[in-house]
């Protein structure tokens, strides 16, 4: 590294005003070809690519006989023995800083008389605190005398950053899954020896890899990959707030994982579960008929109040997660069942334990709980496994609807209809569902062997 590369970063980024024209361009930084502003968007091979070239801080000046402003010679400063992003442009700004303040200050590339060494040597000796206000650096930077670029972010300070940015992108019920195992990985890393007063830096892909196979031998591939989705997507805002400098995480493969999907309900079955809540639990019942007839999922059932009810228009409005609200039509089949809401007041909850139509202030997920969980005693009852749940009254109504369609229309017309029903966005998410539930079966083969 040139001697003046070595004083120019021992000179602080303080820039005063001077009463004469600028003789030279304003200093730039040549990063390889590419927009850094817009480096997580490009892919590993551009990252790269970008990376293989030299990068520099270049500027003009006027020539003393022309006029003109002339290229001086490019300002490395030792940048490109890095190999990152951030520690590049960490070196190159204070470069291009300490450039803008010989240049104000009167340096002159074609004055062979000026002692630049000399000139930065008084200055520095003048009493003042010309050193750097940052204390950032990369790992391994050399040391220059003045100025300290240590990079020093702990565990602690990068996941709380990441963390408050996450909380204001999620809702309260999936932010609460989400920190529940954020704070899982932590207290792994605590018990193996990692500290949270450690710089972020020491967290590696071997890390999160070791903690993931941690979940998988305790638990299941799927509650794996939602660790790795988790830790993932908390890295991906370390990264894109300059915290770290790549997120290894997504290179960490995602297993394969059976879904477990409830069951449709026999025909005979079906009966017997209806008719025993008719008698017995008939707040538990509308509960169900918001599922078979309305087609809605058990959480979005929880998020209704009396308001979103809209009987004279037929109409009821879904809270769907991170999405805007959804109109459905309200069947006149559940229009019948539903109880007088005529006086009660818009903001009560559709569904509580004590019936239609109370306050019940608890969170979305604990009222789906409870209905969960009440509907486990009608399971006991009937003996029925862990495949039948809540979710398979969807199934089987959507199954039911499907097969009645097709009597009279013919499978892409059966589909588009019941597209509007079910809700779904594209005909090939219809169709997925569809074969998951086995709801159409081709008609008797015998007749072929």
């Amino acid at each position: 590294m040139s001697s003046f590369s070595l004083f120019l970063r021992s000179v602080h980024d303080r820039v005063h005003d001077y009463p004469m024209k600028l003789t030279y361009s304003e200093p730039k930084i040549y990063t390889g070809g590419v927009d850094v502003t817009q480096w997580s968007k490009l892919n590993r091979a551009e990252q790269k690519i970008a990376l293989s070239k030299s990068w520099y801080v270049y500027y003009s000046y006027r020539h003393p006989q022309t006029n003109k402003l002339v290229r001086q010679k490019n300002i490395k400063g030792g940048a490109n023995t890095f190999n990152t992003r951030k520690e590049r442009l960490i070196i190159l700004k204070q470069l291009k800083k300490a450039l803008m303040f010989v240049l104000d200050r009167g340096y002159n590339p074609y004055d062979k008389s000026l002692d630049l060494k000399s000139e930065i040597k008084n200055i520095l000796e003048s009493g003042q605190d010309f050193t750097f206000g940052t204390n950032i650096k990369p790992k391994n930077s050399p040391k220059v005398e003045g100025v300290d670029l240590e990079v020093k972010t702990t565990i602690k300070e990068a996941f709380e950053k990441a963390m408050l940015l996450k909380k204001q992108t999620l809702k309260s019920n999936s932010y609460s899954r989400y920190k529940s195992r954020i704070n899982q990985f932590r207290k792994w890393l605590n018990n193996i020896g990692i500290k949270e007063s450690q710089d972020i830096s020491i967290i590696t892909k071997k890390t999160v890899i070791d903690f993931l196979n941690g979940v998988l031998i305790k638990t299941s591939p799927r509650n794996r990959n939602n660790s790795r989705a988790d830790i993932t997507s908390l890295f991906q805002v370390m990264y894109d707030n300059d915290i770290i400098e790549a997120n290894f995480v997504k290179q960490i493969n995602v297993l394969k994982s059976n879904p477990e999907r409830n069951k449709t309900y026999k025909p005979d079955k079906l009966d017997e579960i209806l008719s025993y809540l008719k008698e017995h639990d008939k707040t538990l019942l509308l509960f169900i008929e918001f599922i078979s007839y309305g087609l809605l999922r058990p959480i979005e059932i929880c998020r209704l109040t009396v308001g979103d009810i809209d009987i004279n228009d037929a109409k009821m409005y879904i809270k769907a997660k991170n999405k805007p609200i959804k109109i459905k039509l309200i069947p006149d089949i559940l229009i019948k069942e539903l109880p007088d809401l005529s006086d009660k007041k818009d903001s009560l909850s559709l569904f509580t334990p004590e019936g239609f139509a109370n306050v019940w202030s608890i969170s979305d997920d604990n009222k789906r709980d409870y209905f969960t969980k009440r509907f486990k005693k009608v399971k006991d009852k009937f003996e029925l496994g862990k495949d039948y749940g809540l979710y398979s009254f969807r199934h089987t109504y959507v199954t039911k609807l499907y097969r009645s369609l097709r009597e009279g229309k013919t499978p892409f017309e059966a589909k588009s209809t019941l597209m509007q029903i079910t809700g779904h966005s594209t005909m090939d998410a219809l169709d997925k569902y569809l074969r998951d539930i086995d709801a159409e079966l081709p008609e008797d083969f015998s007749q072929y062997f």
